[in-house]
């Protein structure tokens, strides 16, 4: 793929002349309605003029800006400004919107100017009909690198890594890898290590560039290389290979195939987009708001959330039927039905909270079968905590206020009442713990995603044990008959 120099990058450092971006950095709304402006008059030159001063990151969060039809405009208006970088930072939805509105030629050029792995993501949510046009414009390298990434599962390593690395044999002294690295023009511009190998193309070992510029030139590779290096098998899921990056600290690492050779290397500017996607994709998951992303199609976000919904009303009936089956104990004592919320309510906070840092504790592996139960036991522990707190609180509040001087109850009652409804939560965030932390546990046992259905579960077990343990304990215990 072509690289841009590193005068280029220079040149394309942002510049904040107050007229486009405000002090948080982002673009003034008088700034993105007097390009709208421009392109609604039919103006492209006065557009052009407008966003030709922007950084490429900035264009990008302009386009998002856009309504689609006005993104098409502006693309219209701005080709020559639409780089790689600018296609790199857009948005998933934006970026695919606009791809299949170029014509193929462009798509291929403004790939051939990004790294492998921005080029794959460029072109990979495309339809097939579309990516087969875009490839058959490449260059046969290019292509060639493409569609070797693209045969490679989804989210993987093998779509992740860059192709440009620099290699080089063991057999190399120090002087020899400078003079290779000066007089071959076609490697990257840009890398932090460079990756040895043995006659089998297998890697061996890492330098560092610091450590290339300070050892003699007579000195040999084999002697300053560092022989212990993270390899990422290329089947891997970009998930782990976050993890790996997290872990271990690593800058770049080694990608490689089943045979164990190099083909690709994934460095951390990468891992950081990843981090980010996969903590948002987490968060979406357990609110079930889809991806959660306003350029996010409208029928989309309504197939994502209305199967959250009915799953929702499913597990709501079941804790109006609950409620349902002790209508008699409600018509006796009606201040039962005001208080129900308050314990399911709650149960349902606690369980969410634990089911939080469940989630999150699995998707960094800081939670695996080999200490699941010592989590168990942990949020046992914190919800007993919790809940004898909130019974004490909560059960004297209700003695006192509804005691007869108050709402009209005999005090006898009240303080009946008050210990129910202590009881009764203590026992329901005790259940919103247990619930908290086993339902992810076993989704994830069935290899499914925790975050996908775990909070249904755990909001069906917390209002149905709230409503149930609360008006049993109120039959149990004589409050009423």
């Amino acid at each position: 793929m072509a690289e841009h120099d590193l005068t280029e990058l220079e040149q394309e450092a942002p510049r904040d002349d107050g007229a486009e971006l405000d002090e948080e950095n982002r673009l003034k709304p008088q700034f993105v309605n007097n390009v709208i402006d421009a392109l609604d008059q039919g103006d492209e030159g006065r557009a052009y003029e407008l966003v030709e001063p922007l950084h490429p990151a900035d264009i990008a969060d302009l386009f998002e800006l856009l309504e689609r039809d006005q993104r098409r405009r502006l693309a219209a208006a701005i080709t020559d400004l639409l780089t790689g970088e600018v296609i790199a930072e857009l948005n998933d939805y934006v970026r695919d919107d606009m791809m299949e509105a170029l014509p193929a030629a462009a798509v291929a050029e403004i790939a051939e100017q990004l790294d492998t792995d921005d080029a794959v993501q460029l072109i990979e949510d495309l339809e097939p009909e579309d990516q087969r046009a875009i490839l058959a414009e490449m260059e046969p390298e290019d292509r060639a690198a493409i569609e070797s990434a693209l045969s490679y599962p989804e989210e993987s390593a093998g779509r992740l890594m860059q192709r440009e690395l620099v290699a080089v044999p063991e057999h190399l002294t120090v002087g020899d890898l400078i003079d290779y690295l000066r007089e071959h023009e076609e490697l990257p511009t840009e890398f932090w290590e460079v990756f040895i190998v043995d006659h089998t193309h297998k890697p061996v070992g890492t330098c560092q560039l610091s450590w290339i510029l300070r050892t003699p030139r007579q000195i040999p590779l084999a002697d300053v290389m560092k022989r212990d290096q993270t390899l990422i098998p290329v089947t891997m899921d970009q998930e782990e290979v976050a993890l790996r990056f997290q872990k271990y600290a690593l800058i770049s690492a080694a990608v490689v195939d089943e045979d164990g050779r190099l083909v690709g290397q994934i460095t951390v500017d990468d891992v950081v987009h990843i981090i980010q996607e996969e903590a948002d994709e987490d968060v979406m998951l357990l609110s079930g708001a889809g991806e959660g992303d306003i350029n996010e199609p409208i029928r989309e976000s309504y197939l994502a959330r209305v199967r959250w919904l009915m799953a929702n009303l499913i597990t709501a009936s079941l804790a109006s039927f609950v409620i349902y089956r002790f209508e008699g104990v409600l018509a006796q004592l009606i201040t039962l039905a005001v208080l129900m919320p308050i314990v399911a309510g709650i149960g349902g906070n606690a369980g969410t909270q634990t089911l939080a840092v469940t989630v999150r504790a699995l998707a960094t592996n800081q939670l695996t079968s080999s200490n699941s139960w010592r989590a168990v036991r942990r949020e046992l522990s914190i919800a007993l905590l919790n809940g004898v707190s909130l019974a004490l609180v909560t059960g004297t509040a209700v003695s006192i206020l509804f005691a007869d001087w108050s709402l009209g109850l005999p005090a006898g009652i009240a303080w009946h009442l008050g210990l129910v409804i202590g009881l009764a939560m203590m026992a329901n965030i005790l259940i919103a713990g247990m619930a908290g932390v086993v339902v992810p546990l076993t989704i994830e046992r069935f290899r499914a995603d925790p975050a996908i259905a775990s909070s249904i579960f755990v909001t069906m077990t917390t209002d149905s044990m709230g409503f149930l343990v609360f008006l049993g304990l109120a039959v149990a215990t004589g409050l009423v008959g």
